[in-house]
């Protein structure tokens, strides 16, 4: 359930993208902002990882499940105004960004950060979070 209150955070669901699998939520949306936790390429129906060792089957699955977080707090891509995108190997940066690069235009496209991790949860190979604007004034 999600409910606004304008001084109060508000937990935002989706089960159109995977359920938290710890103490954390798939959203938190405060003072007109929406910070949306990282996503990897989960199917939230069946719990499975997407794309085996494909970047783009994952980049898409990973977009898949920010797009329903934003949809359930109210906004949309165009909101959007910060990325980050973690990747356990920055040779598949251009795979991932070719994914990305659909659901932004270059005109309008969000900031972002991109860095190589170690390890992502799972073994994937690409998670990503965001921060979107959301709120009564879009």
């Amino acid at each position: 359930m999600n409910e606004t209150h304008p001084s109060k955070k508000t937990i935002i669901y989706s089960a159109a993208a995977p359920a938290p699998v710890g103490p954390y939520s798939q959203a938190v949306q405060a003072g007109g902002w929406l910070f949306v936790a990282g996503q990897i390429p989960l199917d939230p129906d069946t719990g499975v990882i997407v794309g085996a060792d494909d970047i783009g089957m994952q980049t898409e699955q990973v977009m898949a499940n920010l797009g329903a977080i934003l949809t359930a707090a109210g906004t949309d891509w165009s909101q959007v105004v910060k990325t980050t995108v973690f990747l356990a190997n920055l040779d598949d940066f251009a795979a991932m960004n070719q994914v990305y690069a659909r659901y932004f235009s270059e005109a309008t496209a969000p900031a972002r950060a991109c860095v190589e991790v170690s390890r992502l949860p799972k073994g994937v190979k690409v998670e990503i979070d965001c921060i979107a604007l959301t709120g009564p004034s879009l």
